[in-house]
């Protein structure tokens, strides 16, 4: 793979970027990491390989391995309807779901006939604050403040929906008996050495010494300097761009049948399938197919950050960036997009 020729330092400084860090895929490794600016504005504190950054909906994908490892134990059903296994709460009836059920599946791909209401599914209110799921989906917390229910028809629609994700954290804990971010841990993180990826921000400023703060397109911290969103599954963990490259390469070698999850190479493959009625809808990722292949992504845009995983699953490439900087645009039309143009030209 050639090195990359944009000047990232100098693109930083166009896009009021404090802090970038990326790692690339090659053959199936992890071929460079590379670390810019500060991790938090007006200090001495440089960004490095194992500053964590928050992945905001990144996450997601993250939970769509987790739900295809406890597919293939049997522990999920991908097409069963949610409410078999949900105990905590149920999805309403509706004539929208008399026909067509909502399920893991449709959930993992946006298409299950949930909704975000306005303004919704925000930042901690406080670092003492968190919800219970349950109590989220009913509408009886400030995250959200409308009970989830169904708004079209499943399978009918794409709308993108943090409210699905919190359903599938649910079902998976009802079903599994185990909270969601104790399961991401034993059956991802710990396996894979993914050891600076979490759900749970440290309490103590020392402990947060790799941990990056989050800034403005104006280049100010945000308020609170590390948001947290208390949706672990939608959009709560914190990582780095070589522990996410980790489980890239994970699904690429679960795909040859090569797993150390122990994932199948058929659930592996479901996650890179178009699903429903868009072509570009994976399970948890994006899809696209252009003239060197299927091209999968996962993006997270959130208070402070913003981030992009791509990858070539059947060319064994990928490229992770994260930054602390929320440019108020889409990433493709900022320095993570330059970067990302630059990258797949030249692999």
């Amino acid at each position: 793979m050639k090195p990359l020729s944009v000047n990232i330092q100098k693109s930083m400084v166009d896009f009021q970027i404090t802090g970038l860090s990326l790692a690339s895929i090659d053959q199936g490794r992890i071929c460079s990491a590379e670390c810019f600016g500060l991790l938090e504005a007006g200090t001495d504190k440089m960004v490095k390989r194992n500053t964590i950054f928050s992945a905001c909906s990144i996450s997601k994908f993250v939970a769509s391995m987790l739900v295809m490892i406890l597919a293939d134990q049997g522990i999920l059903d991908l097409d069963e309807d949610v409410n078999e296994k949900l105990t905590s709460w149920k999805v309403p009836d509706h004539e929208f779901n008399n026909k067509k059920k909502v399920t893991v599946r449709n959930l993992l791909c946006h298409q299950s006939g949930v909704l975000d209401p306005p303004d919704s599914f925000t930042e901690r209110i406080s670092m003492t604050d968190s919800p219970e799921t349950a109590e989220l989906l009913a509408g009886m917390t400030p995250y959200c403040k409308a009970p989830i229910e169904l708004k079209y028809e499943p399978w009918s629609e794409f709308r993108y929906s943090d409210a699905g994700y919190s359903i599938i954290q649910l079902v998976i804990e009802d079903a599994a008996g185990i909270p969601f971010t104790k399961l991401v841990h034993d059956h991802i993180f710990h396996p894979l050495n993914m050891s600076d990826s979490t759900f749970d921000l440290p309490a103590s400023s020392l402990e947060k010494r790799n941990f990056s703060c989050g800034h403005s397109k104006s280049g100010d911290l945000v308020k609170r300097k590390y948001p947290v969103y208390p949706f672990p599954a939608a959009s709560g963990l914190w990582t780095t761009p070589a522990d996410l490259a980790l489980l890239v390469i994970e699904l690429m070698n679960a795909i040859k049948g090569e797993s150390s999850l122990k994932l199948s190479a058929e659930k592996a493959m479901e996650v890179i399938e178009s699903q429903g009625c868009k072509e570009w809808s994976g399970l948890g990722v994006f899809l696209d197919h252009n003239q060197k292949g299927i091209e999968i992504s996962s993006l997270g845009w959130g208070a402070g950050f913003q981030c992009m995983l791509v990858a070539y699953p059947f060319l064994e490439k990928g490229l992770v960036i994260m930054t602390n900087t929320d440019t108020g645009v889409h990433q493709l039309e900022g320095i993570i997009g330059e970067i990302y143009r630059e990258w797949v030209v030249n692999f």
